[in-house]
């Protein structure tokens, strides 16, 4: 019975000991967190997506204290939350926030099942990332959609689908919260941020094929030809053809579409506008019109038969 007293003294005694030791360290090396760190978390999404380049919303909160401190946290925002959660942490950062137009994910590829047509068999793991490293996939298009839907299983937010029609995937603008997942995911890099425009309206070449022009055509009819006619008709200087394929630059064009109608492959797809009305056709001329004409012709023939006589 002593033997048991004598252990559990010794063994309180170290535990006393122990938590002693362990309190004084606490106090002497604790590290004291910014409360506005713990606000600036709660009133991020929580999504924890990546979007900001930050390894989640905790992440992001560090930089944004730290950048606040420093005056500016220019150049930080939340994809997810957007300019209401951007404006709720700058009020409690007590700084000035600049105000971040949205943007949404587009699928820079046209090549439908019709369009690209079916050249070979991928019989294995059925992943974008997999059937890229194993060649050009199952169209002659090096370059285009895989349709395996990495990018469908990156997003979070059910933002992203494949159309089983047309084999290409599919963004619903209202869903997607531009936090880029969808763009990693994709091996070719196909799918690109761009800003949503003015009543969501934008355009943009959905091709990224850099074959040349008769290349590009035999494997996929709706691609880019890089003719240049587009960047030519712009007068904003927002279009570019460089490596075979027309780019349009969203921060220097202004929506006017002229380079959409002088596209021979349709390929510029412009989104949310209406419909374009109809051009009017040249007014043919009337059974009379013509007789008119036709009588003027002879009266103004006949001096000059005369003449020859």
């Amino acid at each position: 019975m002593d033997f048991i007293l004598s252990a559990v003294i010794v063994l309180g005694l170290i535990a006393l000991i122990a938590a002693v030791i362990l309190y004084v360290c606490s106090k002497k090396f604790a590290v004291e967190e910014d409360p506005r760190l713990g606000k600036v978390t709660e009133a991020l999404p929580g999504a924890n997506c990546g979007g900001c380049g930050f390894p989640g919303c905790s992440g992001l909160a560090g930089a944004l204290v730290k950048a606040a401190d420093a005056g500016s946290i220019e150049g930080l925002s939340c994809p997810v939350g957007g300019t209401d959660v951007m404006a709720q942490v700058a009020d409690l950062l007590g700084i000035a926030v600049a105000n971040t137009e949205a943007k949404v994910a587009v699928v820079r590829c046209n090549g439908t099942c019709e369009m690209r047509p079916r050249t070979a068999e991928y019989d294995g793991l059925r992943s974008c990332a997999a059937m890229n490293s194993c060649g050009a996939g199952e169209t002659g298009c090096g370059f285009g959609c895989l349709g395996c839907g990495d990018c469908v299983e990156a997003c979070q937010f059910d933002a992203i689908r494949i159309n089983e029609e047309t084999g290409l995937p599919q963004v619903d603008e209202e869903k997607c919260t531009s936090c880029g997942a969808c763009v990693k995911a994709c091996p070719r890099h196909i799918i690109e941020l761009r800003k949503k425009g003015p009543k969501s309206r934008r355009i943009y070449v959905s091709c990224v094929n850099k074959d040349k022009g008769a290349v590009a055509r035999k494997s996929c009819k709706a691609a880019c030809i890089g003719c240049g006619k587009c960047a030519k008709e712009c007068k904003f200087e927002a279009l570019t053809v460089t490596n075979n394929v027309a780019y349009i630059d969203p921060e220097k064009c202004r929506l006017c579409r002229k380079c959409e109608e002088v596209c021979p492959t349709n390929v510029i797809v412009a989104v949310n506008f209406p419909p374009r009305k109809p051009r009017p056709a040249a007014p043919q001329p009337s059974a009379e019109a013509k007789t008119e004409v036709t009588k003027n012709t002879e009266d103004q023939t006949k001096p000059m038969k005369e003449v020859e006589k």
